[in-house]
């Protein structure tokens, strides 16, 4: 029952981030697309390791701070493949969810921190019970822009399912990407 409630308040705000967006096209934009590899950083015996594709949209909304910095929220999407590093036990993973961005006009540097809503093909990996196939993944990272196309990224991520399963073991990892900005 948890799962279908979560799963219908994820639906209703996607449908209204995307009906507020559709009246204004012109100021959402693609702002970057790359890849991620992750591994697990966790107390979990077993090896885990991550690879998706991601995009990153800019919305509307920018708060300001002085004349160089600023906070930019946008919307953070990716799908990939969640596994043991030296198993044949894998599964689809993908999120949704927003990020803020601080940036600095006059500093390569990003400071990058979201959460998104995640759903997960499958939850158990051989003995690794997640709980449900519905979880929350949080990050904190960085990106560094190498020239005016590609940045680098580095975040530690946390996903759980927010105890909405009496099983919640979590996941932590150490993630790296590659991202072509527009």
């Amino acid at each position: 029952m948890k799962f279908a409630a979560a799963i219908i308040m994820l639906a209703a705000t996607g449908a209204s981030i995307a009906a507020e967006e559709a009246k204004q096209p012109e100021k959402l934009k693609l702002e970057m697309v790359g890849v991620r590899v992750a591994y697990s950083a966790t107390r979990i015996d077993e090896d885990f390791a991550q690879g998706e594709a991601y995009a990153r949209l800019s919305l509307p909304k920018r708060w300001d701070f002085g004349r160089d910095w600023h906070i930019r929220l946008g919307l953070d999407m990716s799908a990939g493949m969640l596994g043991r590093l030296d198993e044949e036990d894998k599964g689809f993973i993908a999120t949704l969810g927003p990020v803020f961005t601080l940036r600095s006009d006059r500093f390569p540097v990003d400071l990058v921190v979201g959460s998104s809503p995640t759903i997960m093909s499958r939850h158990t990996y051989d003995g690794v019970d997640f709980g449900i196939p519905f979880q929350f993944t949080s990050h904190i990272g960085f990106n560094a822009h190498l020239t005016r196309r590609w940045a680098l990224g580095y975040r530690f991520q946390h996903m759980s399912n927010a105890s909405l399963s009496s099983h919640n073991p979590g996941l932590d990892m150490h993630s790296v990407s590659i991202g072509f900005k527009f």
